[in-house]
């Protein structure tokens, strides 16, 4: 079999085991939900969206990113689970329905993460970096309408910090 006829297979099989397998989780503190949109993984380091709203185009302290939208609940329970890799420049973005301090764990997540939490005018409240496997909760510091995850260490690589604005959030579609 070609190779690409191989990876083509392989999303395939690997996105009807997703579908099949991936019930929604919540965080086990009462905090909000650990989030979660459903892709299937490619072998080459593509993915393709399964259900969502597409990706949004933002640029944060001169840096262009391009982050899949997480703007319902199946969505933001999957986010980033079961993902083996993310290319660098791309991330997922969690539109909440509400303001809040909302809080985000790594279940069943193989990437290591940093999550950006955004207010609702786009200045970051808090950064923090999140191992993968895990159950801990990472919380926003103040109430945020966004959350942002990229790869562990790409804010800081960049000198993003708290107080920074991201441009861009506006084409975002309106959480459901």
């Amino acid at each position: 079999m070609a190779m690409t006829q191989r990876r083509q297979v392989t999303a395939v099989i690997l996105g009807a085991v997703m579908l099949w397998a991936m019930p929604g989780m919540a965080a086990p503190n009462g905090n909000s939900f650990r989030t979660r949109l459903s892709v299937v993984p490619i072998d080459i380091g593509m993915q393709a969206t399964v259900a969502g709203q597409g990706a949004v185009t933002a640029t944060l302290s001169g840096n262009k990113l391009t982050a899949e939208v997480a703007a319902n609940d199946p969505e933001r329970m999957q986010g980033l689970m079961h993902r083996r890799m993310m290319p660098e420049h791309k991330g997922m973005l969690f539109v909440f329905t509400t303001v809040g301090q909302h809080a985000m764990w790594m279940k069943n997540t193989f990437i290591p993460l940093s999550v950006a939490f955004i207010d609702s005018d786009g200045i970051i409240t808090n950064i923090e970096d999140m191992k993968p496997h895990t159950l801990d909760t990472h919380p926003a510091v103040k109430p945020v309408r966004y959350a942002l995850e990229m790869n562990l260490g790409w804010f800081a690589k960049r000198g993003i910090k708290a107080g920074s604005k991201i441009e861009g959030l506006e084409k975002a579609p309106a959480p459901r």
